[in-house]
């Protein structure tokens, strides 16, 4: 039902607004790996003919196999505008790469990737333009998002604050501690709000301060018909940030539901510390 300052008698709650659409989706790397060689020969002229050899194609044999790694595992699910979904699950488990496959940077190899606006992925490790100072990346950053100059250079002293890196502004980002570099990561990705916005551990940088002021931009892009996903390791950032969270293990999709429960059940799945009680004394008469 509606919130009771808006909802009225025989109203129904609006249908949820479908902004992505995953169905099916499997997502398959080759990964190129050396076979283990003969011995090295007695001479150098005998190496180098190998090493000649080898590159030249004569024995492909000893170039190495090819090893199939499903990353991601038959994923269905559907999100909608408004929503904020965290991706929890082990290193490994899929969830980086079931986000930049939302993200269009990785073609699904079956299946299919359905997005109603435009996404923004913010990662840690994006490319930053090292050598250019934080005020160039801002203003190709701005711009890149859409955003005109015009409007780039009224938002400048916004994302120079809300990231809290001060005058290294005018510096090269190559001078950036990796903390730095992500808070101005964030503050420029949101600097207008995207249709589709993606986390991928950014928020587990900074203070807590910064935190704070992250999780309260989410939420304002939530509340402006935007959908937000976070990949994180912390659940606690899931459960203070997302209404939603998906489960990832090996590549599948073990759970999907509101966030506090999926984190409870995660958790469970966790060696659970054993608490040690003193023995009681005996009672001296």
């Amino acid at each position: 039902m509606l919130p009771e300052s808006t909802a009225t008698a025989g109203q129904e709650a609006p249908e949820p607004k479908p902004s992505v659409v995953v169905s099916h989706v499997d997502i398959v790397y080759e990964v190129y790996g050396a076979k283990r060689g003969r011995p090295a020969a007695p001479t150098d002229e005998e190496n180098g003919l190998r090493i000649v050899e080898r590159f030249l194609g004569e024995r492909e044999e000893k170039l190495g196999h090819v090893q199939k790694v499903h990353a991601v595992r038959d994923v269905s699910f559907v999100a909608n505008v408004g929503e904020s979904i965290g991706i929890i699950g082990r290193n490994g488990s899929g969830k980086s790469t079931l986000l930049r496959a939302i993200a269009g940077l990785i073609p699904p190899t079956s299946g299919s990737v359905w997005l109603s606006g435009e996404p923004a992925l913010l990662g840690v490790n994006a490319i930053l333009l090292g050598d250019l100072t934080g005020e160039r990346n801002i203003m190709i950053g701005g711009q890149a998002l859409g955003l005109s100059p015009k409007e780039v250079r009224s938002r400048f002293d916004d994302i120079v604050e809300f990231s809290g890196i001060g005058d290294f502004v005018y510096m090269p980002m190559k001078a950036y501690s990796s903390g730095m570099g992500a808070r101005l990561r964030f503050a420029i990705s949101t600097a207008k709000s995207p249709d589709i916005l993606m986390v991928d551990e950014a928020l587990a940088t900074g203070d807590a301060d910064f935190k704070a002021r992250s999780s309260e931009r989410i939420k304002q892009i939530r509340d402006e018909a935007g959908t937000v996903f976070v990949v994180s390791h912390s659940n606690n950032t899931i459960k203070d940030m997302c209404t939603r969270a998906l489960w990832m293990d090996k590549g599948r999709l073990i759970a999907d539901g509101p966030a506090d429960d999926v984190v409870a059940e995660y958790q469970k799945t966790f060696p659970q510390k054993k608490t040690t009680k003193s023995a009681a004394k005996p009672i001296e008469s």
